[in-house]
């Protein structure tokens, strides 16, 4: 038996939600808007904070390795490293946050997605230590999936730079 009968119209569901029917709904959804705009900017903030402080902090390490005299020690020199590319990936991760809030083209945030991701594996990758794994087969484990992801994020960046050559 079918509905024809009935006095009420099926209301199409973007009629519920257009703004133009209902006032109070555009004013909400402007007001979360805004929220969430304020959020990403203090999100921005808080990501150039820890880079300012990540970069004085990395200073003073430094300052400290050479008048202690370690500064010669590959480990310590590769902690500063770990520190340096931590840093960028603060770095990155900010400007994500920035291209969000200046609504920039998806492009430009998904190749920022990239960048951070080329960053945390290469950090990975250099202060990779077989001799932190509980087994070499663990270890193993560890380099293999930094050497997927490497790959993974490679073909990622090949991919974008190709579409960007052909404008699409």
């Amino acid at each position: 038996m079918s509905d024809e009968g009935t006095d009420q119209p099926e209301a199409e569901p973007t009629d519920l939600l257009s703004e133009e029917s209902h006032p109070r709904l555009h004013a909400t959804v402007h007001r979360m808007d805004r929220f969430v705009n304020v959020v990403e900017i203090a999100a921005g903030a808080l990501f150039a904070l820890l880079f300012a402080v990540g970069v004085f902090d990395l200073g003073l390490q430094i300052a400290q390795a050479t008048l202690g005299g370690s500064i010669t020690d590959p480990i310590v020199v590769i902690g500063f490293i770990d520190v340096g590319l931590l840093l960028l990936i603060i770095v990155e991760v900010y400007q994500t946050v920035v291209a969000y809030i200046k609504e920039n083209d998806t492009r430009r945030i998904v190749r920022l997605v990239i960048y951070t991701g080329v960053i945390a594996v290469v950090r990975k990758i250099i202060i990779f230590r077989t001799g932190e794994y509980d087994s070499i087969e663990a270890a193993l484990v560890a380099a293999t999936a930094y050497g997927i992801l490497t790959l993974g994020l490679v073909a990622l960046l090949y991919v974008d730079r190709r579409t960007s050559m052909t404008g699409q």
